[in-house]
C-alpha cells in the first residue's frame, strides 16, 4: 500500500529562523516567556558568525543570526 497525503491534515510549512542579534548571545532555547508545560530542558545553542544558523536539537525550532549593519 503506498502512502497517500491526508486532504484533511494538509502538511505545515517550516516555521521560519528566529532572528537573533549579538546582543542576545549567548542563546538557549526554549526562549523566556514559554508555558511551562511546553518546555523541554534549557540548551544553550553555539550560534556565532562561524555558526550563524542553528536548530534545537529538543524542538527544532530554528535561530539565525542577524547580520552586523554599519551606519
Amino acid at each position: 500500500m503506498s502512502p497517500q497525503a491526508n486532504p484533511s491534515h494538509p502538511p505545515r510549512p517550516a516555521p521560519a529562523a528566529r532572528e537573533i542579534d549579538a546582543k542576545q548571545l549567548p542563546l538557549s532555547c526554549p526562549p523566556a516567556g514559554q508555558a511551562g508545560w511546553n518546555l523541554h530542558p534549557r540548551v544553550f545553542l553555539p550560534l556565532s558568525a562561524e555558526n550563524p544558523e542553528i536548530a534545537c536539537p529538543y524542538c527544532g525550532a530554528k535561530y539565525r543570526l542577524k547580520k552586523e549593519t554599519t551606519a
